[in-house]
């Protein structure tokens, strides 16, 4: 029998590390090869790890929720699955700096599975705290309660193992209790503790109602109104949070930092700025939206922007370009790898329309949606998010009139758009109400003069104006 070491690959891209978001296994699992064993937030995307062995899972080295470097060893398998084969400790190898545990005939304390304990009444699995349900039939216990079990053999709350919380009701688990006292890390879903930090909430103070203590969305909005949740279900005063809350810096927020710390002091940024008159492009866009030869495709200023922008370039090429500082050169590109800045629950990410000068209209208008869906899911494959030549960032849909964008790193410009205001304007010759944006247009000054940068402001300008003029740019 043999014990594999899996360590955290090299996901490409130049990364060196990723946060382990979930494990998608747990300690005694048997597992295929590439089946998927956890998710991991790389600076770029959230990518599904595959397995290379098929065994069971011997021990889980890491924590969810933590980084780990590239060639990090996460996940121990037996390559031959054995039911009666030594604990994943011993498999291991590791047998120090284990805390004490409970004596008794259970892993963790607390009776064996199958077992009754000395007052006769059923076996129960050994959870985080206190014990889970009965076992029928000595079955496994789910993977949730078996990971639970995990941060008791590796120094988390150990001592709490095999005791009952005097709050409970039922024997159930207060997991969030534990996480108070130990320090740990809360279990919950990315978007759940991007919504507690939105909304002020310490999630080490809330009792998780879901699976195996998991705190889901309703325990952190029930905690705002003033209540939090028993284990039995009643309300019950919420605790006092601390009155502030760190935050590991991690994934996409850390990678995203750095890039613009890079960006702004490593090129020199000029913004400059165009306020226009856009009702004729609003008009062009209701009439295509009432199009039914366009049902199913949703066109919007953003698109059509995107649109003239890539047009825009063939006679601006000096913005479409990077920086080569090593050659010391400047790289024309002859394509238009368009990026979209998107806010995500994971944080900001730039993913990029591959050849979006070869789209028309509709396509272009499409690959932005999708590109868009996958963002917010989380689901951008890495090739997505490199390779851009030029950004678009719409700052108007959160209702802001103008900005200063940084660039990404690597680019020579990104357009900011403002919102659609309907504003007094001077309209041959007297003042009407129009439809109004400005446009924001930050520029690496290297490579961009003020004049082409101005010069390609003003054909944009033109044809939000006039949507006709976009067929001379072609």
């Amino acid at each position: 029998m043999a014990v594999e070491e899996f360590a955290m690959p090299d996901l490409g891209e130049g990364l060196t590390e990723a946060e382990l978001v979930s494990w998608q296994v747990a300690e005694g699992d048997t597992v295929e090869l590439n089946q998927t064993i956890a998710e991991v937030e790389t600076a770029k995307a959230l990518v599904q790890v595959p397995s290379p062995f098929e065994g069971t899972v011997a021990r889980l080295h890491v924590e969810e929720g933590t980084t780990v470097s590239v060639g990090t060893t996460i996940l121990s398998v037996r390559t031959s699955a054995d039911d009666d084969a030594p604990a994943a400790d011993d498999a291991a190898g590791s047998t120090t700096d284990a805390p004490a545990a409970p004596t008794g005939p259970g892993a963790d304390g607390a009776p064996a599975a199958g077992d009754a304990d000395q007052s006769g009444a059923p076996a129960r699995t050994a959870v985080l705290v206190g014990y889970g349900p009965p076992v029928e039939g000595g079955a496994r216990p789910r993977r949730r309660e078996r990971a639970a079990s995990w941060s008791a053999r590796h120094g988390g709350a150990a001592a709490l193992a095999g005791g009952r919380h005097p709050g409970g009701a039922g024997g159930q688990t207060r997991v969030g209790a534990v996480h108070a006292l130990s320090g740990e890390r809360p279990r919950s879903y990315p978007p759940v503790r991007k919504l507690a930090h939105d909304l002020g909430v310490d999630l080490a103070g809330v009792v998780g109602t879901g699976p195996a203590g998991l705190v889901t969305r309703e325990d952190v909005l029930a905690s705002t109104r003033g209540t939090d949740r028993t284990d039995a279900g009643a309300p019950s005063s919420a605790p006092a949070g601390p009155r502030e809350e760190r935050i590991p810096v991690t994934g996409v927020r850390k990678h995203t930092a750095a890039a613009m710390v890079a960006s702004a002091f490593t090129a020199p940024h000029a913004t400059e700025f165009l306020t226009v008159d856009v009702t004729a492009t609003s008009e062009l866009l209701a009439r295509l939206a009432a199009d039914r030869r366009l049902a199913g495709h949703r066109i919007g200023v953003l698109a059509f922007v995107a649109k003239a922008m890539t047009v825009a370039l063939r006679a601006h090429p000096t913005l479409n370009a990077r920086w080569d500082e090593a050659a010391g050169e400047i790289v024309q590109y002859r394509y238009v790898n368009l990026g979209i800045a998107a806010a995500t629950p994971r944080g900001l990410v730039v993913p990029n329309v591959k050849d979006a000068d070869r789209m028309d209209l509709v396509e272009l208008a499409d690959a932005l949606r999708d590109l868009a869906e996958r963002a917010r899911a989380g689901a951008t494959p890495p090739a997505e998010m490199s390779g851009g030549t030029i950004s678009i960032t719409n700052i108007g849909v959160f209702g802001i009139d103008a900005g200063t964008p940084i660039l990404v790193p690597g680019e020579a410009a990104i357009l900011a758009l403002g919102a659609v205001r309907r504003r007094p304007w001077e309209h041959h010759g007297e003042v009407a109400l129009r439809d109004v944006m400005t446009l924001s247009l930050s520029f690496d000054h290297r490579l961009v003069d003020g004049e082409q940068a101005s010069r390609f402001l003003r054909d944009l300008g033109d044809v939000l104006a006039d949507p006709g003029r976009l067929v001379t740019l072609v």
